[in-house]
């Protein structure tokens, strides 16, 4: 019999992992299988490079990335996990974790890893080589990022760094070289990250201060609402950057406008002492990566 104390966010026992077989579990609830947002957070910089690159004919690349995002972002977590073990058993939310329940081996976690890694090789061989050799180097920054949060109060930069990196691989894939309109993506989309995570840090803020992890929501405090709106506006400034370098009209910047009232909305409702409403504003990125690929795919499929 479950328990109300038994039923934290990471539990196992509702919901789509409940459903699954027993055994299976466990290596479900590694991957986050039960919450897909974070493998669309990681998919959407891709979508949006391929799409302002104008796709090239080459439509199966969004699926492609697709795939390629769910096996990175599910690989990702494992490893978060692996190193994070310990202070996961001292967070309410977390504690119930595989890895920190003692529920999987870390030997088995690894595996999972290799297997996952596996699909991404699969991937990484439909792209040519410019845009393979990009994808490739992505391989330091996610190693280094568990590790961030004990050093910085700034660990949403370098989530950053790491779930925007497909802004650099998709335009390659399509345009086969690198040019200011990939990097132009990759730093709007890092600062959308900062804005985002932030919202998602608001929940933790508690468990962070008692285990000593630092997050850019501990470090704005009652101002996170206003560090949100201004990553976010930055963010909308370079992705209308990246546009200008494609297609150098007024007109075209007007594409960003859904996608800036939606972030303009979340930074309005923000508050700082709302765990629940930050965390429902933090998974309606969702929507608004799929308004910015919108915009980049009608600047990218406009005649010019």
């Amino acid at each position: 019999m479950v328990t109300a104390a038994d039923i934290v966010p990471d539990s196992e026992r509702r919901g789509f992992i409940g459903a699954l077989p027993p055994r299976l579990r466990p290596y479900a609830s590694l991957m986050r299988l039960d919450r897909p947002i974070g493998s669309w957070l990681l998919y959407w910089p891709c979508a949006w490079s391929v799409a302002l690159a104008g796709v090239g004919g080459r439509w199966a690349l969004f699926l492609w990335l697709g795939l390629g995002a769910f096996a990175m972002r599910s690989a990702g977590c494992v490893y978060n996990d692996i190193v994070d073990r310990d202070l996961d058993r001292r967070v309410e939310r977390t504690r119930l974790r595989p890895l920190a329940s003692n529920r999987v081996s870390v030997r088995s976690a690894w595996m999972l890893i290799g297997a996952l890694c596996l699909v991404g090789l699969i991937v990484l061989l439909q792209l040519n080589v410019t845009a393979a050799t990009v994808a490739l180097i992505s391989i330091a920054p996610v190693a280094a990022y568990p590790f961030m949060k004990r050093i910085t109060w700034w660990p949403q930069a370098w989530l950053g760094i790491v779930f925007s990196w497909g802004a650099l691989v998709g335009w390659p894939a399509v345009i086969a070289s690198i040019s200011w309109t990939p990097f132009l993506l990759w730093f709007g989309s890092i600062a959308w990250v900062v804005g985002y995570d932030t919202l998602y840090a608001i929940q933790d803020i508690e468990d962070d201060a008692l285990v000593g992890v630092k997050s850019s929501a501990r470090r704005l405090g009652d101002k996170a609402p206003l560090g949100v709106a201004i990553f976010y506006l930055i963010a909308v400034a370079l992705w209308g950057a990246a546009i200008w370098t494609v297609r150098p009209e007024w007109l075209a910047l007007f594409a960003l406008a859904p996608a800036a009232l939606h972030l303009a909305n979340q930074s309005l409702r923000a508050d700082p002492r709302d765990g629940q409403l930050a965390l429902r504003l933090f998974r309606s990125n969702r929507g608004c990566g799929l308004l910015v690929c919108m915009a980049m795919l009608v600047v990218g499929l406009a005649p010019h």
